[in-house]
Protein backbone atom coordinates (compact mmCIF):
# COMPACT_ATOMS: atom_id res chain seq x y z
CA UNK A 1 0.00 0.00 0.00
CA UNK A 2 1.51 3.35 -1.03
CA UNK A 3 2.01 6.12 1.54
CA UNK A 4 -0.71 8.45 0.23
CA UNK A 5 -3.34 5.73 0.20
CA UNK A 6 -2.32 4.57 3.67
CA UNK A 7 -2.65 8.08 5.11
CA UNK A 8 -6.06 8.48 3.48
CA UNK A 9 -7.16 5.11 4.92
CA UNK A 10 -5.96 6.12 8.40
CA UNK A 11 -7.98 9.36 8.25
CA UNK A 12 -11.19 7.80 6.98
CA UNK A 13 -10.93 4.83 9.35
CA UNK A 14 -10.44 7.17 12.32
CA UNK A 15 -13.54 9.15 11.37
CA UNK A 16 -15.64 6.00 10.91
CA UNK A 17 -14.42 4.53 14.22
CA UNK A 18 -15.45 7.70 16.08
CA UNK A 19 -18.86 7.59 14.37
CA UNK A 20 -19.37 3.93 15.31
CA UNK A 21 -18.36 4.55 18.91
CA UNK A 22 -20.53 7.67 19.20
CA UNK A 23 -23.60 5.83 17.89
CA UNK A 24 -23.05 2.82 20.15
CA UNK A 25 -22.65 5.06 23.19
CA UNK A 26 -25.74 7.03 22.19
CA UNK A 27 -27.78 3.82 22.20
CA UNK A 28 -26.23 2.56 25.43
CA UNK A 29 -26.83 5.83 27.28
CA UNK A 30 -29.88 7.49 25.73
CA UNK A 31 -32.18 4.59 24.85
CA UNK A 32 -32.42 3.29 28.41
CA UNK A 33 -33.88 5.49 31.16
CA UNK A 34 -32.50 3.72 34.22
CA UNK A 35 -28.71 3.81 33.83
CA UNK A 36 -26.79 3.69 37.14
CA UNK A 37 -25.06 6.97 37.99
CA UNK A 38 -21.77 5.15 38.54
CA UNK A 39 -21.80 4.10 34.88
CA UNK A 40 -20.93 7.69 33.92
CA UNK A 41 -17.26 6.87 34.61
CA UNK A 42 -17.33 4.15 31.96
CA UNK A 43 -19.36 6.18 29.44
CA UNK A 44 -16.83 9.02 29.73
CA UNK A 45 -13.92 6.60 29.51
CA UNK A 46 -15.11 5.19 26.18
CA UNK A 47 -15.83 8.67 24.83
CA UNK A 48 -12.25 9.67 25.63
CA UNK A 49 -10.71 6.47 24.25
CA UNK A 50 -12.74 6.19 21.03
CA UNK A 51 -14.21 9.62 20.31
CA UNK A 52 -11.77 12.08 21.85
CA UNK A 53 -8.37 11.10 20.54
CA UNK A 54 -7.51 8.45 23.12
CA UNK A 55 -7.23 8.39 26.88
CA UNK A 56 -3.95 9.37 28.54
CA UNK A 57 -1.36 6.56 28.81
CA UNK A 58 1.40 6.25 31.38
CA UNK A 59 5.01 5.73 30.38
CA UNK A 60 5.23 2.01 31.19
CA UNK A 61 6.01 -0.57 28.54
CA UNK A 62 2.87 -1.88 26.83
CA UNK A 63 2.35 -5.57 26.07
CA UNK A 64 -0.45 -6.30 23.60
CA UNK A 65 -2.54 -9.44 24.12
CA UNK A 66 -4.50 -11.08 21.32
CA UNK A 67 -6.38 -13.40 23.68
CA UNK A 68 -7.51 -13.71 27.29
CA UNK A 69 -5.21 -16.75 27.61
CA UNK A 70 -2.17 -14.50 28.05
CA UNK A 71 -1.38 -14.41 31.82
CA UNK A 72 -1.61 -10.72 32.68
CA UNK A 73 -0.20 -11.20 36.20
CA UNK A 74 3.23 -11.94 34.69
CA UNK A 75 3.03 -8.86 32.47
CA UNK A 76 2.30 -6.63 35.46
CA UNK A 77 5.00 -8.32 37.55
CA UNK A 78 7.49 -7.48 34.79
CA UNK A 79 6.65 -3.79 35.15
CA UNK A 80 4.56 -3.54 31.96
CA UNK A 81 0.92 -2.75 31.19
CA UNK A 82 -1.23 -5.41 29.47
CA UNK A 83 -3.45 -4.15 26.63
CA UNK A 84 -6.12 -6.41 25.12
CA UNK A 85 -5.98 -5.81 21.37
CA UNK A 86 -9.26 -7.31 20.16
CA UNK A 87 -11.27 -4.81 18.08
CA UNK A 88 -15.00 -4.58 17.51
CA UNK A 89 -14.87 -1.86 14.87
CA UNK A 90 -16.46 -2.31 11.45
CA UNK A 91 -14.10 0.42 10.18
CA UNK A 92 -11.08 -1.68 11.16
CA UNK A 93 -12.82 -4.76 9.75
CA UNK A 94 -12.92 -2.96 6.39
CA UNK A 95 -9.25 -2.00 6.76
CA UNK A 96 -8.39 -5.64 7.44
CA UNK A 97 -10.15 -6.64 4.22
CA UNK A 98 -7.17 -5.13 2.38
CA UNK A 99 -5.09 -8.22 3.19
CA UNK A 100 -7.42 -10.75 4.88
CA UNK A 101 -9.80 -13.22 3.17
CA UNK A 102 -13.35 -11.94 2.81
CA UNK A 103 -14.70 -14.85 4.89
CA UNK A 104 -12.27 -14.36 7.76
CA UNK A 105 -13.64 -13.83 11.28
CA UNK A 106 -14.63 -10.19 11.82
CA UNK A 107 -12.83 -10.03 15.16
CA UNK A 108 -9.50 -11.22 13.73
CA UNK A 109 -9.88 -9.12 10.60
CA UNK A 110 -10.73 -5.94 12.55
CA UNK A 111 -7.91 -6.49 15.03
CA UNK A 112 -5.35 -6.91 12.26
CA UNK A 113 -6.83 -3.93 10.43
CA UNK A 114 -6.33 -1.82 13.55
CA UNK A 115 -2.78 -3.06 14.07
CA UNK A 116 -1.85 -2.58 10.42
CA UNK A 117 -2.68 1.14 10.69
CA UNK A 118 -1.10 1.60 14.15
CA UNK A 119 -3.72 4.18 15.08
CA UNK A 120 -6.17 3.52 17.92
CA UNK A 121 -7.31 0.80 20.28
CA UNK A 122 -3.91 0.28 21.90
CA UNK A 123 -1.90 -0.12 18.68
CA UNK A 124 -0.12 3.25 18.84
CA UNK A 125 2.83 1.93 20.83
CA UNK A 126 3.45 -1.71 21.69
CA UNK A 127 6.73 -3.14 22.94
CA UNK A 128 5.60 -6.74 22.43
CA UNK A 129 2.54 -8.60 21.20
CA UNK A 130 1.77 -11.94 22.83
CA UNK A 131 -0.28 -14.24 20.61
CA UNK A 132 -1.67 -17.38 22.33
CA UNK A 133 -2.03 -20.09 19.68
CA UNK A 134 -5.75 -20.68 20.09
CA UNK A 135 -7.81 -20.62 16.87
CA UNK A 136 -6.19 -21.19 13.48
CA UNK A 137 -6.82 -17.64 12.28
CA UNK A 138 -5.02 -16.11 15.26
CA UNK A 139 -2.11 -18.48 14.76
CA UNK A 140 -1.59 -17.18 11.23
CA UNK A 141 -2.30 -13.62 12.37
CA UNK A 142 0.99 -13.68 14.26
CA UNK A 143 2.94 -13.97 11.01
CA UNK A 144 1.11 -10.98 9.56
CA UNK A 145 1.89 -8.93 12.65
CA UNK A 146 5.58 -9.72 12.25
CA UNK A 147 5.30 -8.49 8.65
CA UNK A 148 3.77 -5.27 10.03
CA UNK A 149 6.90 -4.76 12.13
CA UNK A 150 5.64 -5.88 15.54
CA UNK A 151 7.69 -8.03 17.85
CA UNK A 152 5.49 -11.09 18.47
CA UNK A 153 5.78 -13.86 21.03
CA UNK A 154 3.75 -16.95 20.14
CA UNK A 155 2.47 -18.39 23.43
CA UNK A 156 1.96 -22.06 22.60
CA UNK A 157 -1.31 -23.57 23.85
CA UNK A 158 -1.98 -27.32 24.18
CA UNK A 159 -4.87 -28.69 22.07
CA UNK A 160 -6.52 -30.08 25.22
CA UNK A 161 -6.52 -29.00 28.86
CA UNK A 162 -7.61 -31.99 30.90
CA UNK A 163 -4.47 -34.14 30.94
CA UNK A 164 -1.40 -33.72 33.12
CA UNK A 165 0.70 -33.66 29.93
CA UNK A 166 -1.25 -30.62 28.70
CA UNK A 167 -0.80 -28.89 32.05
CA UNK A 168 2.97 -29.45 32.03
CA UNK A 169 3.24 -28.31 28.40
CA UNK A 170 1.33 -25.11 29.20
CA UNK A 171 3.37 -24.36 32.31
CA UNK A 172 6.55 -24.63 30.26
CA UNK A 173 5.08 -22.21 27.72
CA UNK A 174 4.20 -19.75 30.49
CA UNK A 175 7.69 -19.96 32.03
CA UNK A 176 9.20 -19.25 28.62
CA UNK A 177 6.85 -16.26 28.28
CA UNK A 178 8.01 -14.98 31.68
CA UNK A 179 11.61 -15.07 30.47
CA UNK A 180 10.67 -13.16 27.30
CA UNK A 181 8.91 -10.53 29.41
CA UNK A 182 11.98 -10.05 31.60
CA UNK A 183 14.15 -9.67 28.49
CA UNK A 184 11.70 -7.15 26.97
CA UNK A 185 11.20 -4.95 30.01
CA UNK A 186 14.56 -5.37 31.73
CA UNK A 187 12.65 -6.06 34.98
CA UNK A 188 13.08 -9.30 36.86
CA UNK A 189 9.89 -11.08 37.93
CA UNK A 190 10.47 -11.63 41.64
CA UNK A 191 8.18 -13.36 44.11
CA UNK A 192 7.34 -9.99 45.68
CA UNK A 193 6.44 -8.37 42.34
CA UNK A 194 4.37 -11.37 41.23
CA UNK A 195 2.56 -11.58 44.58
CA UNK A 196 1.65 -7.89 44.27
CA UNK A 197 0.40 -8.38 40.70
CA UNK A 198 -1.71 -11.37 41.77
CA UNK A 199 -3.13 -9.36 44.67
CA UNK A 200 -3.94 -6.33 42.50
CA UNK A 201 -5.64 -8.32 39.74
CA UNK A 202 -7.39 -10.39 42.41
CA UNK A 203 -8.92 -7.25 43.89
CA UNK A 204 -10.19 -6.26 40.45
CA UNK A 205 -11.75 -9.69 39.94
CA UNK A 206 -13.33 -9.58 43.40
CA UNK A 207 -14.92 -6.22 42.56
CA UNK A 208 -16.31 -7.70 39.36
CA UNK A 209 -17.59 -10.81 41.15
CA UNK A 210 -19.72 -8.58 43.39
CA UNK A 211 -21.37 -7.15 40.29
CA UNK A 212 -21.68 -10.64 38.80
CA UNK A 213 -23.42 -12.05 41.88
CA UNK A 214 -25.84 -9.13 42.14
CA UNK A 215 -27.24 -10.12 38.75
CA UNK A 216 -28.78 -13.20 40.39
CA UNK A 217 -31.39 -10.98 42.09
CA UNK A 218 -34.90 -11.96 40.88
CA UNK A 219 -35.60 -8.44 39.55
CA UNK A 220 -32.79 -7.26 37.23
CA UNK A 221 -30.68 -4.55 38.86
CA UNK A 222 -28.33 -3.71 35.97
CA UNK A 223 -28.47 -4.33 32.24
CA UNK A 224 -26.04 -6.52 30.36
CA UNK A 225 -25.07 -3.72 27.98
CA UNK A 226 -23.57 -1.87 30.96
CA UNK A 227 -21.79 -4.93 32.34
CA UNK A 228 -20.23 -5.57 28.93
CA UNK A 229 -19.03 -1.97 28.79
CA UNK A 230 -17.47 -2.41 32.23
CA UNK A 231 -15.62 -5.57 31.22
CA UNK A 232 -14.51 -4.11 27.88
CA UNK A 233 -13.03 -1.18 29.81
CA UNK A 234 -10.77 -3.67 31.58
CA UNK A 235 -8.94 -4.08 28.25
CA UNK A 236 -7.31 -0.65 28.47
CA UNK A 237 -8.18 1.23 31.68
CA UNK A 238 -5.83 1.80 34.61
CA UNK A 239 -6.38 -1.20 36.87
CA UNK A 240 -6.70 0.69 40.17
CA UNK A 241 -9.12 3.24 38.70
CA UNK A 242 -11.14 0.45 37.09
CA UNK A 243 -11.39 -1.46 40.37
CA UNK A 244 -12.50 1.67 42.25
CA UNK A 245 -15.13 2.46 39.58
CA UNK A 246 -16.51 -1.11 39.64
CA UNK A 247 -16.64 -1.03 43.45
CA UNK A 248 -18.64 2.22 43.31
CA UNK A 249 -20.97 0.69 40.72
CA UNK A 250 -21.50 -2.44 42.82
CA UNK A 251 -22.29 -0.23 45.85
CA UNK A 252 -24.96 1.57 43.83
CA UNK A 253 -26.44 -1.70 42.56
CA UNK A 254 -26.60 -3.03 46.12
CA UNK A 255 -28.45 0.14 47.10
CA UNK A 256 -30.90 -0.52 44.26
CA UNK A 257 -31.49 -3.96 45.69
CA UNK A 258 -32.12 -2.57 49.18
CA UNK A 259 -34.61 -0.01 47.87
CA UNK A 260 -36.14 -2.52 45.40
CA UNK A 261 -35.32 -0.26 42.47
CA UNK A 262 -34.96 -2.54 39.41
CA UNK A 263 -32.84 -1.81 36.37
CA UNK A 264 -35.35 -3.41 33.97
CA UNK A 265 -38.99 -4.50 33.96
CA UNK A 266 -39.82 -7.30 36.37
CA UNK A 267 -41.32 -9.31 33.51
CA UNK A 268 -38.28 -8.85 31.25
CA UNK A 269 -37.03 -12.22 29.97
CA UNK A 270 -33.66 -13.08 31.54
CA UNK A 271 -31.04 -13.91 28.91
CA UNK A 272 -27.73 -15.76 29.00
CA UNK A 273 -25.44 -14.47 26.24
CA UNK A 274 -22.70 -16.73 24.89
CA UNK A 275 -20.55 -17.45 21.84
CA UNK A 276 -18.30 -15.04 19.96
CA UNK A 277 -17.36 -12.10 22.20
CA UNK A 278 -19.02 -8.65 21.94
CA UNK A 279 -16.17 -6.13 21.65
CA UNK A 280 -16.85 -2.38 21.71
CA UNK A 281 -18.12 -0.70 19.57
CA UNK A 282 -19.75 -3.85 18.17
CA UNK A 283 -22.45 -4.35 20.81
CA UNK A 284 -25.00 -4.85 18.05
CA UNK A 285 -26.62 -8.05 19.27
CA UNK A 286 -26.59 -7.31 23.05
CA UNK A 287 -28.22 -3.93 22.37
CA UNK A 288 -30.88 -5.50 20.13
CA UNK A 289 -31.72 -7.99 22.90
CA UNK A 290 -32.24 -5.28 25.51
CA UNK A 291 -33.95 -2.87 23.13
CA UNK A 292 -36.45 -5.68 22.45
CA UNK A 293 -37.29 -5.93 26.16
CA UNK A 294 -34.96 -8.68 27.33
CA UNK A 295 -32.19 -8.25 29.89
CA UNK A 296 -28.83 -10.02 29.74
CA UNK A 297 -28.31 -11.12 33.34
CA UNK A 298 -25.19 -13.22 32.68
CA UNK A 299 -22.81 -14.06 29.88
CA UNK A 300 -20.23 -16.70 29.05
CA UNK A 301 -17.84 -14.93 26.70
CA UNK A 302 -14.10 -14.24 26.83
CA UNK A 303 -14.58 -10.46 26.69
CA UNK A 304 -16.67 -10.40 29.87
CA UNK A 305 -17.37 -12.94 32.62
CA UNK A 306 -14.77 -15.47 31.47
CA UNK A 307 -12.18 -12.68 31.47
CA UNK A 308 -12.67 -11.88 35.16
CA UNK A 309 -14.25 -14.88 36.85
CA UNK A 310 -11.38 -16.92 38.29
CA UNK A 311 -8.68 -16.14 40.85
CA UNK A 312 -5.08 -17.34 41.19
CA UNK A 313 -4.73 -19.88 44.01
CA UNK A 314 -1.32 -20.80 45.43
CA UNK A 315 0.05 -22.17 48.71
CA UNK A 316 3.46 -20.56 49.09
CA UNK A 317 4.77 -17.13 48.09
CA UNK A 318 7.50 -18.60 45.95
CA UNK A 319 7.96 -18.47 42.18
CA UNK A 320 7.94 -22.26 41.85
CA UNK A 321 4.39 -22.19 43.28
CA UNK A 322 3.01 -18.88 42.00
CA UNK A 323 4.01 -19.16 38.30
CA UNK A 324 2.29 -22.58 37.88
CA UNK A 325 -0.72 -21.16 39.75
CA UNK A 326 -0.91 -18.25 37.31
CA UNK A 327 -0.71 -20.74 34.42
CA UNK A 328 -3.45 -22.92 35.95
CA UNK A 329 -5.73 -19.90 36.43
CA UNK A 330 -5.67 -19.32 32.69
CA UNK A 331 -5.89 -22.92 31.47
CA UNK A 332 -7.94 -25.10 33.82
CA UNK A 333 -11.21 -23.08 34.02
CA UNK A 334 -11.12 -22.02 30.36
CA UNK A 335 -14.22 -22.96 28.36
CA UNK A 336 -13.01 -21.78 24.95
CA UNK A 337 -14.25 -24.05 22.10
CA UNK A 338 -10.73 -24.35 20.64
CA UNK A 339 -10.05 -27.22 23.04
CA UNK A 340 -10.83 -30.78 22.00
CA UNK A 341 -13.74 -31.25 24.41
CA UNK A 342 -16.69 -28.93 25.02
CA UNK A 343 -17.95 -30.76 28.12
CA UNK A 344 -16.73 -28.08 30.55
CA UNK A 345 -18.36 -25.37 28.48
CA UNK A 346 -21.71 -27.16 28.36
CA UNK A 347 -21.56 -27.76 32.11
CA UNK A 348 -20.71 -24.11 32.70
CA UNK A 349 -23.61 -22.89 30.56
CA UNK A 350 -26.12 -25.17 32.29
CA UNK A 351 -24.83 -24.06 35.70
CA UNK A 352 -25.13 -20.36 34.79
CA UNK A 353 -28.61 -20.89 33.34
CA UNK A 354 -29.76 -22.45 36.62
CA UNK A 355 -27.92 -20.04 38.96
CA UNK A 356 -29.20 -16.91 37.20
CA UNK A 357 -32.71 -18.29 36.47
CA UNK A 358 -32.47 -17.50 32.76
CA UNK A 359 -35.43 -17.81 30.44
CA UNK A 360 -33.40 -18.29 27.27
CA UNK A 361 -29.94 -18.26 25.69
CA UNK A 362 -28.66 -16.18 22.76
CA UNK A 363 -25.67 -17.75 21.01
CA UNK A 364 -23.63 -15.44 18.78
CA UNK A 365 -21.13 -16.76 16.25
CA UNK A 366 -19.22 -14.50 13.91
CA UNK A 367 -19.21 -15.48 10.25
CA UNK A 368 -15.89 -17.21 9.64
CA UNK A 369 -15.42 -18.23 13.30
CA UNK A 370 -15.34 -22.01 12.97
CA UNK A 371 -14.84 -23.04 16.65
CA UNK A 372 -18.08 -21.39 17.79
CA UNK A 373 -19.98 -22.36 14.64
CA UNK A 374 -19.01 -26.03 15.02
CA UNK A 375 -19.79 -26.08 18.73
CA UNK A 376 -23.21 -24.45 18.38
CA UNK A 377 -25.01 -27.72 17.64
CA UNK A 378 -23.75 -29.61 20.71
CA UNK A 379 -24.46 -26.64 22.97
CA UNK A 380 -27.91 -26.24 21.45
CA UNK A 381 -28.75 -29.91 22.01
CA UNK A 382 -27.65 -29.73 25.66
CA UNK A 383 -29.89 -26.70 26.20
CA UNK A 384 -32.83 -28.40 24.45
CA UNK A 385 -32.39 -31.39 26.76
CA UNK A 386 -32.53 -28.98 29.71
CA UNK A 387 -35.66 -27.29 28.29
CA UNK A 388 -33.86 -23.97 27.79
CA UNK A 389 -34.75 -22.12 24.53
CA UNK A 390 -31.80 -20.90 22.46
CA UNK A 391 -31.55 -18.41 19.61
CA UNK A 392 -28.50 -19.02 17.42
CA UNK A 393 -27.28 -16.00 15.44
CA UNK A 394 -24.53 -15.82 12.85
CA UNK A 395 -23.47 -12.25 12.18
CA UNK A 396 -20.48 -10.00 11.54
CA UNK A 397 -19.45 -6.40 12.25
CA UNK A 398 -21.42 -4.93 9.35
CA UNK A 399 -24.74 -3.09 9.79
CA UNK A 400 -26.49 -4.77 6.84
CA UNK A 401 -28.23 -7.48 8.88
CA UNK A 402 -29.54 -5.11 11.56
CA UNK A 403 -33.17 -5.28 10.41
CA UNK A 404 -33.22 -9.05 10.01
CA UNK A 405 -31.57 -9.57 13.39
CA UNK A 406 -33.98 -7.18 15.07
CA UNK A 407 -36.96 -9.17 13.76
CA UNK A 408 -35.50 -12.49 14.95
CA UNK A 409 -34.50 -11.16 18.36
CA UNK A 410 -37.89 -9.50 18.97
CA UNK A 411 -39.69 -12.76 18.08
CA UNK A 412 -37.43 -14.73 20.43
CA UNK A 413 -37.90 -12.29 23.33
CA UNK A 414 -41.66 -12.29 22.77
CA UNK A 415 -41.69 -16.11 22.89
CA UNK A 416 -40.06 -15.96 26.33
CA UNK A 417 -42.40 -13.40 27.89
CA UNK A 418 -44.89 -15.99 29.12
CA UNK A 419 -42.11 -17.91 30.83
CA UNK A 420 -40.80 -14.70 32.39
CA UNK A 421 -44.24 -13.71 33.72
CA UNK A 422 -44.73 -17.15 35.23
CA UNK A 423 -41.34 -16.97 36.93
CA UNK A 424 -42.01 -13.43 38.25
Amino acid sequence: MDKERRERLIRTTGVHLAMEATETLRQVVEEFPDNPRAMDYFYDLFRAEYCGGGAKKNGAMRIGMLCVQAPEELIRAAGAVPVRLCSGSHAFDQAGAEFMPAKACSLVKATLGMLSLRTAGGAERLDLVVNPTTCEQKKKAGELLEDFGYRVHHLEMPPAKDSEEARIYWQRSVKKFAAVLEETTGVRITKQRLAKAIRTTGMARSAYRRLHELAKWPRPLIRGKDVMLVTNAYFFDDLDRWTAAVTELADEIEQRRETNLPGAGKHAPRILFTGSPPIFPNLKLPLLIEQAGGVIVVDEVCSSSRLLHDQVAYDEQALYDMVPAVADRVLKPCTCPVFLSSQDRVRRLLDLAASFAVDGVVYQSFAGCMPYALEQRSVGQALVNANIPMLSVETDYGPDDQGQLSTRVEAFIESLRGKARKRA
